[in-house]
């Protein structure tokens, strides 16, 4: 990640630091843990109807996780001078270089002092590792882990969407590449939200019965209330695996359509020709549209599509306030703004899955 001309050397850093780190804490666990939580086999949190913390739960985030690795992995390979090229389907940019190339070789990139990708591919393989880490009792033995785990699937997410909403902007190409593993990023957050918020209602409930906060939140504890059966093994049929995993994961086709237009505006300057400020505006409410939409596939975060009224009304503002746009281009900004006013009302379905406390905000 810091640089090396040897991809060999490089490739046998990454398995070394991984190993370092599973071998001493994921395969023996942390040390000190509350051996009252640990002999308590309560995994479904009080109110709730499944446990967010089983290896199948987690299955499409290290998956996901995986495939953000490898694609970061290619980008840092050309960053570090370890290969000629990068494969470049679909952009330019205004030099010999490919846009995947010229995004990755800019002074945006190069503002780092180490390289973007290595960075990337070191934050997905953290992903992957406290992904596997822990056993499905994790939302109350670990909420450290999971808060940590949290932080870097969430915000971290989050700023890889600012990377791709820039490009555009001051670099004037994008790079797929970097969209698919945004991508990757940007689905793994509706996928980590429930067992989250297990963990804070965790915390919460332990808090009020009088235990202390701070050696729960590092040392989990035992919670009363709650019932066991939460467990899924592998070995059931593929199809009941993938609705397992997914549980609390739903996408009604409001949302759906909404994550459309979203990807939909991001493309409004090479589709309508839109320039300047209206093509800076479309790409950014695009991004955030896309973004908002597919965080609230997750029940528990259904309530953040209201932020898309908002996007919406700025899309039938813009026209009228930016200069740069076609007729068409603004014509469908405004159409696309009020659909998904009018998208961004209804709940939609939602499974039969419940939250406990949380279930009244999901509204």
């Amino acid at each position: 990640m810091f640089w090396t001309p040897n991809a060999a050397v490089y490739a046998n850093d990454t398995l070394i630091g991984a190993l370092v780190i599973a071998l001493t804490i994921l395969i023996p666990m942390m040390p000190g843990m509350s051996r009252e939580g640990m002999m308590d086999d309560t995994d479904i949190p009080p109110g709730w109807t499944y446990c967010p913390s089983t290896y199948v739960q987690r299955l499409p985030i290290i998956a996901l996780g995986v495939v953000g690795f490898i694609l970061s992995r290619i980008l840092s390979a050309y960053q570090l001078g370890h290969v000629d090229g990068v494969w470049e389907p679909f952009f330019s940019s205004p030099v010999a270089l490919n846009g995947t190339e010229y995004i990755i070789t800019s002074d945006v990139s190069k503002a780092w002092p180490i390289a973007d990708g290595g960075l990337g591919a070191m934050s997905y393989m953290f992903e992957i590792m406290m992904g596997v880490m822990g056993s499905r009792l994790r939302w109350r033995t670990m909420p450290w882990m999971v808060a940590l785990f949290g932080i870097v699937v969430g915000p971290l997410g989050v700023v890889s969407i600012y990377f791709i909403i820039i490009q555009p902007i001051t670099i004037g190409t994008y790079c797929t590449i970097c969209l698919m593993a945004a991508l990757a990023m940007l689905i793994m957050i509706p996928f980590s939200l429930d067992e989250i918020v297990a963990m804070v209602q965790f915390m919460v409930w332990n808090t009020r019965r009088g235990r202390p906060f701070w050696r729960a939140f590092f040392r989990g504890d035992a919670l009363p209330g709650g019932t066991t059966g939460g467990e899924m093994s592998f070995d059931a049929r593929p199809m009941q695996i993938f609705r397992q995993s997914a549980r609390g994961v739903t996408v009604p086709w409001t949302l759906g359509l909404s994550a459309g237009i979203g990807a939909f505006l991001m493309l409004s300057r090479p589709i309508f020709g839109n320039e300047a400020a209206m093509a800076n505006s479309d790409h950014l409410l695009g991004a955030l549209v896309l973004t908002t939409a597919v965080i609230a596939w997750a029940e528990v975060a259904r309530p953040l599509r209201f932020l898309n009224i908002l996007f919406g009304l700025w899309l039938v503002i813009a026209p009228w306030s930016l200069d740069g746009g076609t007729v068409s281009g603004s014509l469908v900004g405004i159409l696309a703004g009020i659909a998904l006013i009018a998208l961004s009302l209804p709940r939609g379905k939602r499974s039969e899955e419940h939250y406990g406390s949380w279930d009244r905000f999901i509204v």
